[in-house]
């Protein structure tokens, strides 16, 4: 039997790191036993020695540094064939008993990113009543105030405005506003906001000329606080650092913002378009700028909207000037009358440019195309020779062929100069035979009708009148699919919110942004007015929504319309309405006089003399059934004569008027 041999002391030193052996690395070999005394003389017979088995420590080189769950106690690992070969054989560590292994280090968690708040409170599922507020680590900014113009249904309402319940609610944290251009759907509200929250203002040159023009009607010019702002130069409010670009527009000083802030860039567009060959003293969209920021990173992007569904680029500004002069030509020796919005300043040069050419005068009519004018001329951006421009009350004094009018009206405002002509009741002007008058807009959505009404009483008066497409008199502001894929790709964002448009606008370009490919459709992000949308490089949801809406101005009540009065002026305008009046003793019942019947908007009265009778006839059959039944709540008196009522007009006429009972107790 073979003689235990106690294992053998390893005595060879470790070989250092990096070290050279001199001789190459060998496979592990079973190491024969020396012979000892009687094996000595038969090592044929010898076999190796079994090892003893036993645990070992697991080794800090070959064990994991994270385990996921507990291990059973692992084998002696075996060492290492280029080890062996070296020489490094080190001692054997201690056993330890019972040895717990390493508990797994907590997951890394990432910080999150910070988050910010964009929340349209109008301009979305509309063309007008813009405004937008952002929030970032409690800080508040707004961009635009404007408004919209009533819809046919809406009757006797002025204006439109966004509801500032919001506004209102946060006013101790909003830093500033912020405007794009002057046109009335970005400035248009301003009094209305003012009146409530002396926000300080931040905008160009020239609109805050056309701001202070609208402010002096409401008596706020000299308390409102403004702050000239200009591209490129950086304004910062709190943790905002705001950066106005230019962009070209339909008016000069149209602005894009980039705004800064912890939680990232967001590059609000307003309205824009690229125009390669902008008139003189303009300059080409800052498209340098916007792809700069794209480079550095671009959180979230929302764009003018309005021309998404026109392909192609939109036509340059030096178009209308060649169609202008076209007809100018084919004028002759008529009066020229050309309408366009009071805030267009580079149509009012150009006219008065071709007027020039022509050696016409320049005369202006309607309020806020004179006052535009003035203040235009004042600050430099309109540029008219003393001699050219003349007064409305000159026009008279010079022949057809010598004069021009610029007027107010392109979109048929019934007040506007153009509407008064077209109704023959202007106080200077008289439309006939001699007069050939150019409509240089494009009917706003709605707009349709009333601008056909007053093209037809110019023609009827005898007037030539160029309008709509006829010629090239007008072309848009707004960006098309073309111009809008470009600021898509020079901004690169992360996010993409369209503005600025009805829902069928808004739609169609968030397909445009979607088919560019490189944003992801989770992130483009159609929204409603009143979400507060919570954006971060994380992600981007909506965490709830706030008071946002329509607010209708009507004369100087604000607010005081709602849907209830819309619902009643609705009403009587489809079917009139029926005042019924009776005095009734309060002692016992009996009608001392009447019943009477009033009636607006229903019937001619001398006509249908039977029917209201029989209406009469109605009325005092209710009251004679409340007396018998001894009823002397008048609510309920009420109620009875004007069910009575309603059902026989409805039975004779199929009509619906409103009807108002009115019990005098006496």
């Amino acid at each position: 039997m073979e003689e235990f041999k106690p294992k053998r002391k390893n005595n060879t030193q470790p070989v250092q790191a990096g070290q050279n052996t001199g001789r190459a690395p060998q496979q592990r070999r079973p190491r024969a036993p020396k012979p000892q005394g009687e094996n000595a003389a038969a090592p044929a017979q010898h076999k190796p020695r079994t090892r003893k088995p036993r645990p070992a420590a697991p080794a800090a080189a070959e064990q994991s540094a994270v385990q996921s769950i507990p291990a059973p106690r692992p084998r002696r690992p075996r060492q290492s064939s280029q080890n062996a070969a070296a020489g490094q054989n080190t001692a054997p560590r201690p056993q330890r008993r019972g040895h717990r292994p390493q508990r797994a280090p907590e997951p890394y968690e990432m910080t999150p990113a910070t988050p910010m708040h964009i929340c349209p409170l109008g301009g979305l599922g509309e063309v007008g009543k813009n405004i937008t507020l952002y929030e970032c680590q409690g800080d508040m900014i707004l961009v635009d105030c404007g408004l919209v113009f009533p819809d046919a249904d809406m009757f006797g309402v002025d204006l439109v405005i966004p509801d500032f319940t919001y506004v209102l609610e946060n006013k101790d944290r909003i830093k500033g506003l912020f405007i794009t251009h002057g046109h009335e759907d970005h400035i248009g509200s301003l009094p209305y906001l003012l009146k409530k929250f002396n926000v300080p203002i931040y905008a160009a040159k020239l609109t805050i000329g056309l701001i202070k023009n609208k402010l002096e009607e409401h008596g706020l010019a000299s308390s409102a606080i403004f702050h000239e702002i200009r591209p490129r130069q950086k304004v910062t409010l709190g943790c905002f650092t705001v950066e106005p670009i230019h962009v070209n527009h339909s008016i000069p000083d149209s602005l894009a913002f980039a705004i800064d802030c912890p939680a990232g860039v967001v590059i609000h567009t307003g309205d824009f378009k690229v125009d390669y060959t902008p008139l003189s003293g303009d300059a080409v969209t800052d498209l340098p700028t916007i792809a700069e920021y794209g480079r550095r990173g671009v959180l979230a992007l929302l764009a003018d909207s309005t021309n998404a569904e026109r392909p192609g680029f939109t036509a340059t500004e030096q178009t209308v000037a060649e169609g202008v002069r076209r007809l100018f030509a084919k004028a002759g020796k008529r009066r020229i009358i050309v309408a366009t919005f009071a805030s267009n300043i580079y149509r009012v040069q150009q006219i008065i440019d071709l007027a020039i050419e022509s050696g016409r005068k320049v005369a202006v009519s309607g309020r806020s195309m004179v006052s535009n004018t003035e203040m235009a001329k004042e600050l430099g951006y309109l540029h008219a020779p003393d001699n050219v421009l003349i007064t409305i009350d000159e026009i008279n004094k010079y022949p057809p062929e010598k004069v021009v009018l610029i007027t107010t009206g392109s979109q048929g405002e019934p007040l506007s100069a153009l509407s008064r002509m077209a109704q023959a009741s202007h106080r200077q002007v008289r439309v006939g035979p001699n007069d050939f008058i150019i409509i240089s807009a494009r009917p706003i959505p709605g707009n349709e009708k009333t601008v056909t009404k007053v093209v037809n009483g110019l023609l009827t008066l005898g007037a030539e009148v160029i309008y709509e497409n006829m010629y090239d008199t007008h072309v848009s502001g707004h960006a098309c699919q073309e111009e809008q894929k470009l600021m898509l790709t020079l901004a690169h964002p992360q996010f993409f919110l369209p503005v600025h448009g009805e829902f069928k606008q808004l739609k169609r370009h968030a397909e445009t942004a979607e088919h560019l490919g490189y944003i992801p459709k989770q992130n483009i992000y159609i929204a409603e007015n009143g979400q507060n949308i919570r954006i971060s490089a994380d992600g981007m949801t909506v965490e709830n929504t706030v008071t946002a809406g329509a607010v209708m101005v009507d004369g100087y009540g604000v607010g005081d319309v709602g849907n209830v009065v819309l619902r009643d002026r609705h009403h009587l305008s489809e079917d009139g309405i029926i005042i019924v009046t009776a005095a009734i003793d309060g002692s016992n019942g009996q009608v001392l006089s009447g019943p009477d019947l009033v009636s607006r908007g229903f019937v001619y009265v001398r006509e249908s003399e039977e029917l209201m009778e029989g209406a009469r006839t109605q009325v005092e059959m209710a009251l004679d059934r409340s007396l018998a039944d001894n009823m002397h709540d008048w609510a309920s008196v009420k109620a009875r004569v004007r069910e009575s009522l309603s059902s026989y007009i409805y039975r004779r006429t199929k009509r619906s008027p409103m009807i108002l009972p009115i019990l005098l107790e006496v």
